[in-house]
């Protein structure tokens, strides 16, 4: 008899970000500057292109590959942009986002108190995946999220 296999591989998650980037090898050096990613696994395509890789960022595991346009995935730089922001924790906001700017991100917010509790900033990384820095730095009842966000946005008019 055959061992039974775990329908979630051990160490992921239900869900698994995939990013799609125009040089996946770059990208890899990069979130290993960035935001300290560890690399575990890459298969090459027979021109050089990657494939498929595979890396963690503290706990949480990523995928990623270079993009092939033929086969319906193309990068964010591509795109013109991205639809999805990718949440990350960190110990030290601050100098998590001063480590991904020098590694090349551009900044698109810097570090700043929110109403939410965390200390968040916002990044472009240099091939057009927006990742959001945060600390959480205060518990706060899910009753006052509104109350906070209104106060937050008093005298600002429409926000759409």
């Amino acid at each position: 008899m055959s061992k039974p296999v775990n329908p979630i591989p051990d160490g992921y998650q239900s869900v698994t970000p995939y990013l799609t980037v125009e040089d996946a090898a770059a990208a890899l050096t990069f979130y290993q500057q960035a935001f300290g990613a560890l690399e575990f696994m890459r298969l090459t395509m027979p021109g050089g292109k990657i494939g498929h890789a595979e890396f963690t960022i503290g706990v949480s595991h990523f995928m990623i590959s270079d993009e092939y346009p033929n086969a319906g995935s193309a990068s964010p730089t591509k795109l013109g942009g991205t639809a999805v922001k990718l949440h990350l924790y960190v110990d030290d906001v601050d100098a998590s986002f001063a480590q991904a700017v020098a590694a090349g991100a551009v900044p698109a917010m810097p570090p700043a108190d929110q109403f939410w509790g965390d200390r968040m900033g916002v990044l472009i990384d240099p091939f057009g995946h927006q990742w959001m820095l945060a600390t959480h730095v205060e518990d706060v009842e899910a009753s006052e999220f509104q109350s906070r966000m209104d106060a937050m946005f008093a005298g600002h008019g429409d926000c759409e």
